[in-house]
């Protein structure tokens, strides 16, 4: 059911993402909408279902995005062993590891997008790329990452409710 319910929701935020959230810029940076999502659920206790939600993720910004496939194939998948570590590790403060792999994961798709599109022969200058595009992309990133973080633990109380110990 976790599975499932991951298409309507990262197709509704891709949506968001790609119609309203892209318009608000911060110099030429946008926020991730699906890659937070992502992030936020993998770091949920509960949750069994991480890497499919990240499939799910891959498959629908491949679909509407001109990047070539395997910049979301390779950072989104690291978003998640990222976060996935992170849970591990960082388990008395989730608020952290959602930072740490917002703020890490964000710069591998970046480097990562920059690094194809130059070599696909774009001409990207790599400081003006950094200034201009990447670190508002990560400041934006991390304000949102905070909402979408309690947004995410609420739907995962939902779908993974606690049990009760009599």
């Amino acid at each position: 059911m976790a599975t499932l319910i991951s298409i309507p929701i990262l197709g509704l935020l891709l949506i968001l993402q790609t119609a309203i959230i892209s318009r608000i810029t911060l110099i030429n940076g946008t926020a991730d909408l699906v890659l937070l999502a992502i992030i936020a659920w993998s770091l949920r206790k509960r949750v069994q279902t991480a890497w499919q939600w990240s499939v799910v993720g891959i498959l629908l910004v491949v679909l509407v995005s001109e990047v070539p496939f395997y910049v979301p194939l390779i950072g989104y998948l690291a978003a998640v062993g990222i976060s996935l570590l992170l849970r591990q590790r960082v388990w008395q403060v989730p608020i952290l590891a959602m930072f740490i792999a917002t703020f890490v994961s964000t710069l591998l798709i970046h480097t990562l997008t920059v690094t194809a599109l130059r070599v696909s022969g774009v001409p990207i200058l790599l400081i003006e790329s950094l200034n201009s595009i990447t670190l508002p992309s990560v400041i934006l990133n991390l304000i949102l990452a905070i909402p979408m973080y309690a947004l995410m633990g609420e739907l995962a109380n939902l779908i993974y409710p606690e049990e009760l110990t009599i």
